[in-house]
C-alpha cells in the first residue's frame, strides 16, 4: 500500500479511476531501481537528492515517489559511524556547556578537538559520528529488490488500488473462488453477505459499523482484502468510495491488476473464540463425523450463505477424509449464531428460512438472542449456549442423524451375507458396504460364525480347536491365532472353552474353563 498523498486517481465521468501504469513506464521503473542500486554505501540524503532530480525529469513526480516508496521497503539503512553518536553528542554538549556555546568556526573546532582528545580519537571521527544517527545520514548498506521493472509496475498498480480503497465504505466482489474470499473477510473482521444472481454469486463486504452508519474506518481492511481478490483467477470488484463527502464508484478487475506470486492475506480461521473452542473440543473426540471448516456455499433464496462448519458422516472413522463407496457424503451443516445486532439476527433468520429443504442445518444460538424457537419453527435443529457451545448437545443431535443413517443402511443390506474370506472382520465388511458396523446386526452369516468382532468359518474354528490345548502359553496361542488373521484372542479362546491363568506379569497359560 502507498500513503494517501501518493494516490493518483481520475474522477472523469463522476467515477473514481486509479491511474494504473503499463509498459510505457518500464524505463522509469528501471531508472528508479538503478538509483537505489547506485547508492549502496551512500547516506540517505544523497539517495533522496538523486530521486528528487528524477522527479524533476519525470512527467509525474507522484509516480516516481510511489515507486521509490515500494523500493525503500526493500532497502536496509544503518547507522555507520566510528563512535556511538549519542556518546559523541553528550561529550560535545558537555564541552560546549563548559566553554560556552561556540559562535565561530574556530570556537567550534576547538570544542571538537577537546572532545576528540577526551574520547581518544581525532576531530574527523567526531564530525562523522556527531549526527550519523539522523535519518538523512543513515547509510544504504544493502539493497536487494525482489522486483524487476515489470513486476515493480505490477506491484505499484496493486498498491495504488489498495490506497484507493482506504476511503471505501462498501466493496462488492465477484470471484472464481468465493470461499477463499470469505475466509479472508472473516479474518479481517468484516461483515459480508452473498447475493445470488442466477449462477453468479456476489460477495458484499462492509464493516460492522455500516449497520448503524456509513464509515471509512474499514478502508485498510478492504485494501488488504484486495491482495486475496487479486490472487484469484477471475474477479471483478466494485467499491463505493467516500471521496471527501461525495460517493463515487470504483470498478476493478483481473484485467487491471496482474500480481505475481500473491499470497492470500489470511488462511481459513475462526470468527470467534466460541468457534475455535468448539472445534478443538469436537476434534478431540473419536466419532464417525469429520468437522469441515467453512464448507461450500448454500443457496438461501436469491442469496447464499457459507455455514461455519459441516459435519461429514464417515462410518468407520475414515481418517483420510475420503468417501467410501459410491454414495454421496451425508453432511450436516452447523452455524454458530452469536452476533447481537438486530439487523444481524434478522438477516440470519431470513437466510435460515430460505435454505433448501434438503439441507440439514444445526444452529447453535446464543441464549441472549432468544431465537431458539424462531429457528426451530424453520424446521432446523437448534442448541442454545452461553459462553461456549456444549459439545455434548451437538453430538446428541448427530447421534440422531447417525441412528437414522444406520437404519437406512441396514434396510439396503441383504438379509444374508457370505464373505469370501475364511476370516473377515466386521469393520472391514462394514467398510466395503459403506455402512457402520451396527448396520450389520440385522444380517445373518450362514457360512460364518461371529466370534468377537470377526466372522470365522466353522472349519477354522475346528482347526484352532485341534491346534490349541490346555497348558499352552498364551504367547504361543496368540501366535497361532495371528496366523489365521485373528487378533481378538480373548473372544476366540472363550469360544473354544479356554481361560487364561495369569502368572504375575510374566505371561499366562491356557486352562480349560470349569
Amino acid at each position: 500500500m502507498l500513503t494517501k498523498d501518493l494516490r493518483r486517481v481520475s474522477r472523469a465521468g463522476g467515477g473514481y479511476h486509479p491511474q494504473f501504469v503499463g509498459r510505457e513506464s518500464r524505463p522509469l521503473a528501471a531508472r528508479v531501481i538503478g538509483v537505489f542500486q547506485g547508492h549502496v554505501g551512500e547516506p540517505r540524503h544523497r539517495l533522496d537528492d538523486a530521486l528528487s532530480s528524477l522527479e524533476d525529469e519525470a512527467d509525474d513526480f507522484k509516480l516516481v515517489r510511489g515507486l521509490a516508496a515500494l523500493l525503500d521497503r526493500e532497502a536496509t539503512f544503518e547507522v555507520v559511524a566510528p563512535l556511538p553518536p549519542t556518546r559523541v553528542r553528550r561529550a560535545t554538549f558537555e564541552e560546549a556547556e563548559t566553554a560556552g556555546v561556540p559562535t565561530t568556526t574556530e570556537a567550534r573546532t576547538a570544542v571538537l578537538k577537546r572532545v576528540a582528545d577526551r574520547l581518544g580519537t581525532d576531530t574527523e571521527a567526531i564530525e562523522e559520528s556527531l549526527y550519523a544517527d539522523r535519518a538523512v545520514n543513515e547509510v544504504l548498506t544493502e539493497f536487494d529488490a525482489r522486483w524487476s521493472p515489470d513486476s515493480l509496475l505490477e506491484q505499484y498498480n496493486l498498491s495504488l488500488a489498495q490506497t484507493a480503497l482506504f476511503d471505501a465504505t462498501e466493496v462488492r466482489v465477484r470471484s472464481s473462488d468465493p470461499k477463499r474470499l470469505v475466509s479472508a473477510v472473516k479474518r479481517l473482521g468484516l461483515m459480508y453477505e452473498i447475493r445470488r444472481d442466477g449462477e453468479t454469486r456476489e460477495l458484499v463486504v462492509t464493516g460492522p459499523d455500516a449497520l448503524f452508519r456509513r464509515t471509512r474506518r474499514y478502508g485498510t481492511a478492504f485494501a488488504r482484502l484486495l491482495r486475496t481478490v487479486a490472487g484469484t483467477a477471475e474477479w471483478t470488484m466494485t467499491a463505493t468510495i467516500d471521496d471527501r463527502g461525495t460517493e463515487r464508484e470504483m470498478t476493478l478487475s483481473d484485467a487491471d491488476l496482474s500480481v505475481p506470486n500473491v499470497e492470500p492475506v489470511t488462511e481459513p480461521t475462526y470468527d470467534s473464540g466460541v468457534e475455535a473452542d468448539f472445534a478443538a473440543r469436537f476434534e478431540g473426540l473419536d466419532l464417525d463425523w469429520e468437522l469441515v471448516r467453512e464448507p461450500e456455499p448454500l443457496a438461501a433464496g436469491a442469496r447464499a450463505m457459507i455455514p461455519d462448519f459441516a459435519f461429514v458422516y464417515r462410518p468407520g472413522g475414515d481418517a483420510a477424509g475420503e468417501n467410501s463407496g459410491d454414495d454421496p457424503e451425508f453432511r450436516v451443516f452447523f452455524e454458530v449464531m452469536g452476533f447481537w445486532t438486530p439487523e444481524y439476527v434478522e438477516k440470519k433468520l431470513d437466510q435460515f428460512a430460505t435454505v433448501s429443504d434438503d439441507v440439514e442445518l444445526v444452529v447453535a444460538a446464543d441464549e441472549s438472542l432468544a431465537v431458539a424457537e424462531d429457528v426451530a419453527e424453520l424446521d432446523h435443529r437448534v442448541v442454545t449456549y452461553s459462553g461456549s457451545v456444549h459439545v455434548k448437545d451437538v453430538v446428541d443431535l448427530l447421534r440422531i442423524y447417525e441412528d437414522e443413517l444406520i437404519a437406512e443402511a441396514a434396510d439396503d443390506l441383504p438379509d444374508e451375507l457370505s464373505p469370501d474370506a475364511d476370516v473377515a472382520s466386521l469393520a472391514e465388511l462394514a467398510d466395503s458396504y459403506a455402512v457402520a458396523e451396527d448396520a450389520l446386526e440385522s444380517v445373518s452369516f450362514p457360512d460364518h460364525e461371529q466370534v468377537g468382532r470377526a466372522l470365522v468359518r466353522p472349519a477354522v474354528v475346528d482347526a484352532l480347536g485341534d491346534e490349541l490345548e490346555a497348558g499352552m502359553s498364551l504367547s504361543d496361542a496368540e501366535a497361532i491365532l495371528e496366523e489365521y488373521g485373528l487378533s481378538d484372542a480373548s473372544a476366540v479362546l472363550s469360544r473354544l472353552g479356554y481361560r487364561v491363568e495369569w502368572e504375575g506379569l510374566t505371561g499366562g497359560t491356557l486352562r480349560e474353563k470349569q
